[in-house]
């Protein structure tokens, strides 16, 4: 039988200025801006979509840019670090670029034998760099990244909880997951175990718990193929005791959410339809695109959202 679920779809972060959260991930990452619309649920927010070229479930990082936003802190019941995935021998290009832009940057360490970078955006955001020769996925750039280097989506993303017994029997349970290994306190699960689906758990029994706002992660979508699978999971959870929301419309996908034992908001997220619904692939992101129900309110909308432009060409 398939799985219902395959791995991370996307991952939502709280952001803070709009242009420097464009600025950065498009950039100084060269991810590309696939999508620019509103927080559904805050239509006066603007919703930054970064992936692939496409925006393919698997690469896409998201945001809610909330402008004079005060910093989040890290902590338990959170996902900490979002990890990207990068070619095996472009550890030092990405070192070296990071350093250009003046972005602090650890030292290489390795973890399951893969060697890594770790970093923080201008928010404080948790990111990691996971060099690899297990992801096939292909990288897209603006220009100023070379190919090679580029970012191919996500690595995996990393949960900082009190405890992983009832976090890690939902995964493995209920989520098609699978353990896969412990090193230093730090317990891996995946689908199959590859870049874009490893989720790791990072047990901290005595950790403070973490303050959301800017520079912290909202939540972690997981994919599934479509509405019918969708409904498959949310069967599954409720039959199993979880608080799981009725199916909304993203319009770009289908979501359900509910809180993981540890806290952190879990969404389904289904593949179909994707980005280019509303835009032409070659022309992904270049226009405000609104749900259908806030299209009367568009000039009301767009007012009250601070302008931002897009000069990755600035980042060569």
């Amino acid at each position: 039988m398939k799985p219902l679920i395959t791995g991370i779809h996307h991952i939502t972060a709280i952001a803070g200025n709009p242009q420097a959260n464009i600025d950065f991930y498009t950039g100084i990452l060269g991810l590309r801006l696939v999508k620019k619309t509103i927080n559904f649920d805050a239509p006066d927010v603007y919703h930054f979509y970064f992936g692939d070229e496409l925006g393919r479930p698997g690469t896409v990082f998201t945001t809610f840019p909330f402008t004079g936003a005060r910093k989040g802190t890290k902590g338990t019941g959170e996902l900490t670090y979002t990890a990207f995935s990068i070619a095996a021998d472009s550890l030092d290009y990405w070192k070296a670029r990071l350093e250009r832009f003046d972005v602090k940057v650890s030292d290489v360490l390795t973890r399951f034998g893969d060697k890594l970078i770790r970093f923080e955006d201008h928010d404080g955001m948790g990111i990691e760099l996971i060099a690899n020769d297990q992801d096939d996925r292909e990288g897209w750039s603006y220009g100023q990244i070379p190919v090679s280097h580029a970012i191919r989506g996500f690595y995996g993303a990393t949960l900082n909880l009190r405890s992983k017994e009832l976090t890690a029997q939902l995964l493995t349970n209920h989520m098609d997951y699978r353990f896969i290994g412990e090193e230093n306190g730090r317990f891996r699960y995946g689908t199959q175990g590859k870049p874009g689906d490893i989720v790791d758990i990072l047990v901290n029994h005595s950790g403070n718990r973490g303050q959301q706002s800017a520079g912290t992660v909202h939540h972690i979508a997981f994919r599934t193929a479509n509405t019918t699978t969708q409904l498959e999971i949310q069967k599954i959870l409720m039959n199993n005791g979880y608080q799981v929301t009725e199916v909304k419309d993203r319009n770009y996908f289908m979501s359900i959410y509910f809180r993981e034992p540890g806290g952190v908001l879990f969404e389904i997220a289904t593949d179909e339809p994707g980005f280019a619904i509303d835009e032409e692939e070659a022309h992904l992101g270049e226009l405000l695109k609104l749900p259908e129900w806030a299209e009367p309110s568009r000039a009301q909308i767009t007012k009250g959202l601070a302008p931002v432009v897009l000069y990755p060409e600035k980042y060569v």
